[in-house]
């Protein structure tokens, strides 16, 4: 994928998505990975935490896994290392949600074959809130 494609498909998925499971949100204010949830928050998507450690993140209810998730969510953000990511895809290709986003350092090339191989459009080594500043 090219720049101008990888552009395209950043402003379609941040355009056609509503609800975000984050993979890996920490309820600790100091994290990147809260930082860049409640930036989305206050941009106006509804973010689901996807952490098996935390109850509840940002006023909204926790899960341990994108399967126990009842309600609909288009996009799937990670924040794991990379080591995790090959079970995480296992996981987010038997749900509904169409878009992957790997966060800036979160690469595994293998997940993101097997995510595209299952119909997922995939977002790799990129951060959403620097997309979503740039490009909405």
């Amino acid at each position: 994928m090219n720049m101008d494609q990888e552009k395209q498909l950043m402003k379609k998925i941040l355009s056609e998505t509503k609800v975000i499971a984050v993979v890996g949100l920490s309820d600790k204010p100091y994290r990147t990975s809260y930082q860049i949830a409640l930036a989305m928050q206050n941009a106006g998507y509804k973010i689901i935490p996807v952490n098996p450690n935390v109850d509840n993140v940002l006023g909204e209810k926790a899960y341990a896994s994108v399967l126990d998730i009842k309600e609909d969510f288009q996009l799937t953000n990670i924040f794991r290392r990379p080591e995790y990511l090959e079970e995480i895809a296992e996981e987010i290709v038997q749900v509904k949600a169409p878009y992957v986003w790997m966060q800036q350092g979160v690469v595994n090339e293998s997940a993101y074959q097997f995510l595209q191989q299952h119909g997922k459009e995939v977002i790799m080594d990129r951060c959403i809130k620097v997309a979503h500043s740039i490009l909405m």
